[in-house]
């Protein structure tokens, strides 16, 4: 099977190519950046250039292709008007995917994103998984939540440098999940034919606050956070305010985004059905104490080792 990779430069993205890569499967990545991608090359994936916002770049990339991986999305900095355009581009991508006969489409979504079509992003989301689901593709769509590798320079490296950590005193709990669990599990799908026109969410085990997370890295890491808490009314102000402008609407819509984390909702759901669909067990992925435990177990060996040499680098000097 050969795949055409969205995004393979990416959290995500990049997992998913180097397990596919390690599973034998042939791995296309599009990209508009050779040199931001040098290093899926060097793993053995093939770079083909093309780009949403040219939709006439797009046929020809799904020469010889069986599968696509879209785990491309829109970035933070990229304004409202950008976003309209990679939809468009979207859109041609899966028509000329029904033109080339592509045998399944793996699509990321986003958990409870039916809750929020006020936010672009979530609309952008939703509407890409109403035309994939009157496509007649083979598709899957797979609602995601937060990764724990966004977690590192959101808590556990601000706890280690004593930075300040900013939070609302929200009550949402998260059900964060690792990347490479999710790209074993995504290519695990690809040769089960039950995953084929359904919406299958991938979250972690346990949900966890933004408190919890921060009183887990405390106690692994044995430093106490600076936290800093922000009243949800000023982000409520903030974003009143930023949505008056246009070119101030991307700011708007990621103060939106922590609006909805402080008022409480759970972005978690049951992952049984997918366990039985995927002949996988809850045990097979890793939970956010590991993670974390293994995190803070590397970093502190480094800098054990780096305290070491100073010592010594010290001693030879007064020699």
């Amino acid at each position: 099977m050969s795949l055409l990779v969205l995004g393979g430069t990416g959290t995500l993205g990049r997992q998913i190519v180097r397990k596919a890569l390690d599973e034998g499967f042939q791995v296309k990545c599009l990209v508009r950046n050779f040199r931001k991608a040098a290093f899926l090359k060097s793993w053995g994936a093939e770079l083909i250039y093309g780009d949403l916002k040219l939709p006439e770049t797009i046929p020809m990339t799904l020469i010889g292709i069986t599968a696509i991986v879209d785990a491309s999305t829109a970035r933070p900095s990229d304004s409202s008007n950008t976003s309209q355009i990679d939809l468009y581009g979207k859109y041609i991508l899966i028509e000329a995917a029904k033109r080339a006969r592509i045998k399944r489409y793996i699509f990321f979504s986003i958990l409870n994103a039916n809750r929020y079509p006020d936010i672009p992003l979530m609309s952008m989301k939703l509407q890409i998984e109403n035309r994939l689901i009157y496509s007649g593709l083979n598709y899957t769509i797979f609602p995601l939540v937060g990764f724990f590798q966004g977690l590192i320079n959101q808590y556990a490296l601000p706890v280690l440098e004593k930075q300040p950590i900013w939070i609302t005193g929200d009550t949402t709990a998260v059900a964060y999940i690792d990347t490479q669990d999710i790209a074993r599990l995504i290519i695990k799908s690809l040769s089960i034919s039950k995953t084929q026109k359904s919406i299958l969410p991938l979250v972690g085990n346990s949900a966890w606050s933004s408190r919890e997370i921060i009183e887990l890295c405390e106690k692994l890491s044995g430093k106490r956070a600076n936290i800093s808490k922000v009243p949800i009314y000023l982000l409520i102000l903030a974003r009143q305010f930023t949505n008056l402008f246009q070119w101030m609407w991307n700011i708007s819509e990621r103060l939106t985004f922590t609006e909805i984390i402080a008022r409480g909702d759970i972005f978690n759901t049951s992952m049984d059905d997918v366990y039985n669909i995927l002949n996988a067990e809850k045990d097979d992925i890793i939970s956010l104490e590991t993670y974390l435990q293994e995190y803070f177990t590397k970093i502190m060996k480094k800098l054990k080792e780096l305290n070491y040499k100073v010592n010594q680098d010290i001693e030879e000097q007064e020699f």
